[in-house]
């Protein structure tokens, strides 16, 4: 039984083990609705597929234990890496209780595609060390500690993510937190899928440009200094005044 992050949605960034477990799977089960079902066609003649878009945790782990049970190979696909908003605890709950052995194999998270897409990376040299991943609080809640104001107040790179179409409260909390109107943001739909489309603004113009693209889900919301690749200053790593355990 393995638990397989998929990658933000180019096929080629699924890993190879990623690969070869879905070429031996006898059962797979996928995110239909995240899922770039192109990676489905690493799956073996005979293999069966199942898309969960429409059945219970319930009958999902009924059907990984019953085809466990059976002697199969079962991988559960999850959209990119299944660390973050995975969903995986409860599956893995279910699993514990049938003493059913599993293995997680992680993946390429969109945090990672939509970086490479902006083409930035979210520690700034002599700027932020910290990136927070988080989302806004909606039909899910999240704890009253970690809403977007408490968080942007920190200054880090924020990562937003399940809230495309909460753009107004998001940019109006960074600008209560102390954040400039003006400070740079960014979404990307769908990283790294065909269809993909990047727009980097401003946090006053970041509700505008979401709704004018029509934008409601499957975007990553990033806020932060990263996004303004004249402020950052040159690493220390590489700085020839600058000596390391590999160079004086």
């Amino acid at each position: 039984m393995y638990i397989v992050g998929a990658g933000p949605g180019d096929p080629e960034l699924l890993t190879l083990k990623g690969a070869r477990l879905l070429e031996s799977a006898d059962l797979v089960l996928y995110a239909g609705s995240l899922v770039n079902e192109k990676i489905l066609s690493f799956c073996r003649e005979g293999c069966e597929i199942m898309n969960t878009a429409e059945m219970t945790l319930e009958e999902q782990v009924e059907a990984m234990s019953g085809a466990v049970g059976s002697g199969g190979t079962v991988v559960r696909l999850h959209t990119g890496d299944p660390s973050l908003y995975g969903a995986i605890s409860e599956q893995i709950r279910g699993l514990d209780e049938r003493n059913i052995d599993f293995e997680i194999v992680p993946g390429v998270s969109s945090l990672q595609g939509a970086a490479a897409r902006l083409g930035v990376e979210y520690t700034v040299p002599g700027g932020t060390q910290t990136l927070i991943c988080t989302r806004m609080a909606g039909r899910t809640p999240v704890p009253e500690a970690e809403d977007i104001e408490s968080l942007a107040a920190h200054g880090a790179t924020l990562a937003v993510f399940l809230s495309a179409d909460m753009c107004g409260e998001l940019a109006r909390k960074c600008v209560a937190a102390g954040m400039s109107p003006d400070s740079k943001a960014a979404w990307v739909y769908r990283a790294t899928w065909e269809d993909e489309r990047v727009c980097v603004t401003t946090l006053k113009d970041l509700p505008r440009s979401v709704s004018d693209a029509g934008i409601t889900k499957h975007a990553l919301i990033v806020v932060g200094e990263c996004l303004d690749r004249d402020a950052s200053a040159r690493s220390l790593l590489y700085d020839g005044g600058f000596s390391h355990g590999w160079r004086e």
